[in-house]
């Protein structure tokens, strides 16, 4: 998710950067002539893609931390529970 995310940034930057610096009064974007409405639309498009982008890259950041917050737990758990089943063996064991 984090791909997806980081990629949908990359593109709607992309897009953007070329409306702003490769239109010279031109209603041109890419190599594409467009109307007004046109680039008005690849905009709120890119935006929307931006924004996307970011809550994809968010969420599966927190996914991410969550999910390695509970491998650590879990693991610190089972630590401790075979260090309890060895001591109980131990204790129960009459041979040692």
């Amino acid at each position: 998710m984090v791909i997806l995310g980081l990629l949908l940034i990359l593109l709607s930057v992309v897009a953007i950067l070329s409306a702003v610096f490769v239109s010279e009064g031109t209603a041109e974007l890419l190599g594409i002539d467009m109307t007004a409405l046109g680039i008005f639309l690849v905009g709120v498009g890119a935006g929307a893609a931006l924004l996307w982008g970011y809550s994809l890259v968010k969420f599966g950041a927190r996914r991410e931390m969550k999910a390695r917050r509970e491998r650590k737990e879990l693991s610190a758990l089972s630590a401790k529970l075979e260090k309890v089943e060895a001591e109980r063996k131990k204790d129960n064991d009459p041979n040692l």
